[in-house]
């Protein structure tokens, strides 16, 4: 299953970058980083069956072996892409919220998006080591 990370604005150098790389390199399914501008922008047609999940201050708090189950149960289903979007400064629509099929959340606090992509790369490399029987993981 294609894991792809959709997010508005631009993370150029940075330090948050360069998390990002390391956990994308780390992580063993397929991957596909796409940014869009701050506002339009067409994102690319998914490949079908595909699952949305926006990051959304109003989602689930999920637990990373809960996310990992999550992925597991959409890749053994079939879905070819989980698609992941992190929105704009606004965040997403009323109407994008009612399309997702999963909102998640990092808790609480507002995170910066550039701090927000970091970490969900790292969730991801996280939930695919769960997956793997990797011991990156540590339980309890």
């Amino acid at each position: 299953m294609l894991l792809h990370i959709i997010a508005r604005g631009k993370i150029a150098r940075s330090p948050e970058a360069e998390l990002v790389e390391r956990y994308a390199k780390r992580i063993a399914w397929p991957l596909k980083l796409t940014e869009l501008p701050e506002s339009g922008g067409r994102i690319p047609d998914p490949l079908t069956p595909y699952k949305t999940v926006l990051l959304d201050e109003r989602g689930k708090n999920l637990g990373s072996e809960e996310f990992a189950q999550i992925l597991g149960r959409w890749r053994d289903d079939g879905m070819r892409e989980c698609r992941f979007i992190i929105g704009a400064a606004d965040g997403h629509s009323d109407a994008e919220r009612a399309e997702a099929d999963l909102l998640i959340s990092f808790g609480k606090a507002t995170w910066p998006h550039l701090l927000a992509r970091a970490m969900l790369a790292e969730q991801l490399f996280r939930a695919t080591s769960i997956l793997a029987g990797h011991p990156y993981h540590r339980a309890g």
